[in-house]
């Protein structure tokens, strides 16, 4: 990565460490969660907690995005983090993060 931070939200590794522990042995799923909390504790990715404040916020795009529910609210709280520090670019495979006129 050239300059920059990689965030994620505290709901997106809720989402990841049980598909986790649904897909892989308890053994596989222990150690990629080690994995990405190591990542976590040497800087490497940043994780952005949902305050109340943001939960508050997140409610507010659910509904203004009511005509949009296909986007989870998971989903809602990382184009939330997004919009607030400013982050432009993402990783997934979800499409509606185009859909929602935020330039993602």
């Amino acid at each position: 990565m050239q300059g920059g931070f990689i965030y994620t939200t505290d709901y997106i590794f809720d989402e990841t460490f049980a598909l986790f522990f649904k897909r892989l042995s308890s053994h596989q799923a222990q150690e990629s969660m080690k994995l990405l909390l190591e990542l976590v504790k040497e800087e490497e990715l940043k994780i952005e907690f949902i305050t109340p404040k943001r939960f508050a916020d997140i409610v507010a795009l659910r509904i203004k995005f009511e005509d949009k529910p296909q986007i989870s609210f998971t989903d809602l709280s990382s184009i939330m983090v997004m919009k607030e520090l400013s982050i432009s670019k993402i990783l997934t495979a979800d499409a509606h993060f185009g859909h929602v006129g935020m330039n993602f």
